[in-house]
Parts: C-alpha cells; structure tokens; sequence
C-alpha cells in the first residue's frame, strides 16, 4: 500500500489522519516518509542528544507554508512505530519559526474511539503543564549543534487556530492539484 493513498480524512478538521514518522521517545534520528515511495527514510541524525517527547507525524494531503505537509505531534501513552496511521483530534499549535520559514506543530491526542482514557482531554489546558513545555524546549533545542538551523519558538494557540492550521494546508494542497 502506498502512503500516497491515505486521506487527510472524512471529518476534518474536526478528525484527520496522521501518519507518524518518529515515535515518540526514540533515538535522537530524524526519520521522513518519502512522499513518493512510501518509504521511512532517515533524514538525518540529531546533534543534540534528545528524544522526541510525543509522536511525530504529518497530515497527509496537506501542504503548510514550509512546503511539507502538515505537522502533528500526537501525545500517547505509548510509541507509535512509522509509517502507521491514527486518526487524531487537534489540541492547538505551537508556532515556530526556523531556517527554512513558518513551521507550525499542531498537538492533538487520538479520537476517543481509538484511545477513551484520553476522553477528559478536549483542549491543551486539559494537559498538565509539563506536557506543553517539555515539547516546547524540545523544539527550542532540537536544532542546537546542527550548523546551519535554528529555531524560534512564537508560542502555542488553541484548537481554533490549529483548525485553521489544518483547513489553510488542506487549501494549498488542493491549488496544487
């Protein structure tokens, strides 16, 4: 089966489809889905000796304004392996900037069939604390030693604004068709 296939989704932006690239708590290894074949590729590895604090992944059939599809980081309770696809619900956005442009994050939690005990979670407030800003410093220091690449972090909005993330790169995608 090709990746290419995989639809954002039926309900979006309320629902969409992630398909992850880097699990959560991984080794410092940037992994990518070749848009075209489908496969994991390692993109490179990291200098800073850090694991990615949630589910790394993107919307497919979407296009943000760095080019890429849409990212999402995906909080669950356990790894989720590449190339696999959740269906999600958005939480908010963490807005970046970096060498390459705007780099939005969007933060969403499987839909309650896929994973009930994340039910009571309907927003990032919902989240301790701790959940935001370790992903936050995550990305504010992924990119330290690698020469080159920088990142500054413009601070986190909630599930509107990451709605409008989400239909805005569906838009793109759709006026490249």
């Amino acid at each position: 089966m090709s990746l290419n296939n995989v639809q954002p989704g039926s309900k979006i932006p309320d629902q969409f489809n992630v398909i992850i690239e880097i699990p959560m708590n991984s080794d410092p290894v940037k992994y990518e889905v070749d848009k075209e074949s489908g496969a994991v590729f390692v993109d490179r590895f990291m200098g800073t000796a850090m694991h990615y604090p949630c589910n790394y992944g993107y919307i497919p059939q979407t296009l943000s304004e760095d080019g890429d599809p849409a990212d999402v980081l995906v909080l669950t309770p356990f790894p989720i392996p590449p190339g696999v696809v959740i269906t999600c619900r958005a939480l908010g956005v963490l807005h970046m900037d970096d060498e390459s442009g705007g780099d939005a994050k969007l933060l969403a939690v499987p839909t309650e069939k896929i994973l009930p005990m994340y039910a009571n979670i309907q927003k990032m407030e919902d989240l301790n604390p701790l959940v935001t800003q370790q992903i936050q410093h995550f990305f504010e220091h992924y990119k330290d030693l690698e020469k080159g690449k920088w990142v500054k972090v413009k601070g986190w909005e909630g599930i509107e604004a990451a709605k409008q993330e989400i239909m805005g790169s569906v838009e793109r995608y759709n006026k490249t068709k």
